[in-house]
């Protein structure tokens, strides 16, 4: 199965989002994908096989649980084969930080020049009598 037929069902998706934050049993991600989805143990547990067999997840056995981690190495590929169309987002969004960064700046120098003025206005307001 490529890659993409694997990532594009959003049921896998949320299972690797899940592992990604650290490994969990079979039955913690049961519990969580049902919750959201909807679905019954053994559909989540064929998605579970789906991606254990096309590498993008693992499996390890502890006592009467199985324990499933993120694969990096298929995520990876996906990283490479995705680079060719980085340079389709990575200008605006190099664009976007820049704006957003220069829009903290103007914040910033604002919230500085008021805290001036309050300071200015209270040293004038207490040499008043």
């Amino acid at each position: 199965m490529h890659a993409f037929d694997v990532l594009g069902d959003p049921v896998r998706r949320r299972i690797l989002e899940l592992l990604a934050d650290g490994e969990r049993s079979s039955g913690a991600v049961c519990a969580v994908i049902q919750q959201e989805f909807g679905i019954s143990q053994p559909a989540v547990s064929q998605h579970l096989r789906v991606l254990r067999d096309a590498g993008f997840a693992t499996v390890r056995p502890e006592g009467a649980r199985r324990l499933y981690a993120v694969n990096t190495t298929p995520l990876q590929d996906v990283d490479a084969w995705l680079d060719r169309f980085r340079r389709f987002w990575a200008p605006p969004l190099a664009a976007l930080s820049t704006e957003l960064a220069r829009g903290r700046r103007e914040r910033r120098l604002a919230d500085r020049d008021n805290e001036a003025k309050d300071r200015d206005n209270d040293a004038k307001g207490q040499k008043q009598p």
